[in-house]
Parts: C-alpha cells; sequence; structure tokens
C-alpha cells in the first residue's frame, strides 16, 4: 500500500509576511490535518476493500473445499447403496441356493434310505433264498432216506 501524495496546503494564496507566522503555521497544521485524514481515509478505504476481497476469498476456498469433502462423500454414499444393493440380491440369491440345497439334501437323504432299504429286502431275499435251499435239502435228504 502506497501513502498518497501529498497535496498542497488549503488555502490557495500563500502566507504573507503581514498575515504572521501564526497564520502560515495554521494553515501547516490545517494542511497536515487534511493530508491526515485524507490518508486515513485512503487507508480506511484500502482496508475495507482488503477486508471484504479477503473474505470473499475465505468464503470461495470454504466452499471449493465443501465441495471437495461433499464429492468424496457423495461418491461414498452411492458406492455404500451399491453396496447395500448387492448385498440385498446377494441375500436373495443365498436363501435361493440354501432351499434348494436343502431340497437336494431331503432327496439325497430319501435315495440313501430306498437303496438301504432294497440292500435290506436283498439281504433277506438271499437269506430266504438260503433258508429255502435248506429246507430243500432237508426234504430231499428225507425223502431219499
Amino acid at each position: 500500500m502506497s501513502i498518497p501524495a501529498r497535496h498542497p496546503p488549503l488555502t490557495s494564496e500563500p502566507a504573507t509576511a503581514i498575515e504572521g507566522s501564526a497564520t502560515g503555521l495554521e494553515a501547516s497544521l490545517l494542511n497536515i490535518l487534511h493530508q491526515h485524514q485524507t490518508s486515513s481515509s485512503f487507508l480506511r478505504h484500502q482496508t475495507e476493500k482488503a477486508k471484504k476481497e479477503a473474505t470473499r476469498a475465505g468464503i470461495r476456498v470454504s466452499e471449493l473445499l465443501v465441495d471437495a469433502v461433499n464429492g468424496g462423500v457423495q461418491e461414498s454414499f452411492l458406492h455404500q447403496k451399491q453396496i447395500e444393493l448387492e448385498i440385498r440380491g446377494l441375500t436373495t440369491t443365498i436363501n435361493r441356493f440354501h432351499k434348494q440345497t436343502d431340497q437336494w439334501l431331503a432327496a439325497s437323504r430319501s435315495l440313501n434310505t430306498a437303496i438301504k432299504e432294497i440292500g435290506d429286502f436283498e439281504n433277506w431275499i438271499k437269506v430266504m433264498e438260503y433258508d429255502c435251499k435248506s429246507i430243500t435239502t432237508a426234504i430231499r435228504n428225507i425223502h431219499q432216506a
């Protein structure tokens, strides 16, 4: 910031020797006072202007920071929503597979039971066949004797 150039004295007429040194001193003091008021006013104006510019710049920086942070938050929120949708879809698929697996397990157990029953029946048939052969052999032996 620069200080404005000094202004000429307020009076347009130069102080004459007749007016005396008091009038010239007063004029000089008034001139200095006027220059001080002018510089103070100019500096106040410049300070106010700089303050407003700094405030605007601060607000803009804040907005940019909020936008930058919110952009990441918004992106994270969208990703979270997509993940939640995928989780729901996977949960539905898992439940469907779980039911299907339970059905297959029940069918497998049923088949195992049927196979065991067939095995038991086959074993029973073999025992019956052996018993029948034993009885037939015994009857033949009795009949031949």
